[in-house]
Order: C-alpha cells, then sequence, then structure tokens
C-alpha cells in the first residue's frame, strides 16, 4: 500500500491521463490535440514571442519535443517562427492570424469541456484544487 503522497502522485497522474484523453477527443474536432490547444493557450497570452525553451519549460516537455510538435502547427499555418533580433541562433514563436482564430474556437470547446469534466466540484473546491496544483508546479 502506497504511503500518501505516493497515492497522491499517482491518483495525479491517473486523473490527468484520463482528462487528458477525454479534452483531447473534443479538441480533435478542431483537428488539435490537447497538448497543441496549451501550446496555442500559452501563446495566446504572452504579450511577446517566445522561445521554444520557454515553451518546453512550461509544458513539461524537452525542447526536441516541442520542436517536433511545433513544426506541423508551423506547416499548417497556426505558429509562426520568429528570428530572434538580438541571438540569430535562437528563432522564436508565436500564434499566427489563423492561429488566433483556431484558438478562439477551441476555447469554447474547451471551456464546455473543462465545465463538464469539473461539474461535481463547487467553485471553492476547484479554486483549492487549482491552488495546491499551482503549488506543486
Amino acid at each position: 500500500m502506497p504511503n500518501t503522497s505516493s497515492a497522491f502522485i499517482i491518483q495525479n497522474a491517473i486523473l490527468s491521463a484520463k482528462l487528458a484523453r477525454k479534452a483531447g477527443n473534443r479538441l480533435s474536432v478542431h483537428g488539435i490535440s490537447l497538448t497543441e490547444y496549451l501550446v496555442m493557450d500559452y501563446l495566446c497570452q504572452c504579450p511577446q514571442e517566445v522561445s521554444r525553451i520557454e515553451l518546453a519549460e512550461y509544458l513539461g516537455m524537452s525542447a526536441s519535443g516541442v520542436t517536433r510538435l511545433l513544426l506541423p502547427m508551423e506547416k499548417n499555418g497556426v505558429v509562426e517562427k520568429v528570428q530572434n533580433p538580438r541571438d540569430a541562433r535562437q528563432s522564436l514563436v508565436r500564434l499566427s492570424k489563423t492561429g488566433k482564430s483556431l484558438y478562439q474556437d477551441a476555447s469554447v470547446s474547451f471551456t464546455h469541456i473543462a465545465e463538464e469534466l469539473t461539474s461535481g466540484l463547487s467553485e471553492t473546491q476547484l479554486s483549492k484544487a487549482v491552488e495546491l496544483l499551482v503549488k506543486l508546479g
């Protein structure tokens, strides 16, 4: 029998996988995965272009994993590569006009998904859960 800390991590990992699968299935109608949605959400919140390394840290992925994730998004016009004016070796990325439109459409679906998946919790419970997860992150 795992201790409380281990049980928490196990349950969180299982819950995360289930929520990701359900949200990903719903977002597929927009032609995107949950991870792609998270990329668009982060880029939409940022006031300027971001490095792939910053994006990798945010998503908990490797820089090469982010590069592989962004390639089809670039090809489909969802994100744009921008040259870093201070360091030509480093490329930055931002959401394109097409990406912003796709993000807005997908956000409506995502909000519905999120509300459905958390409907058994009160607003207070949700706030406390978010607070706990932020502390762990």
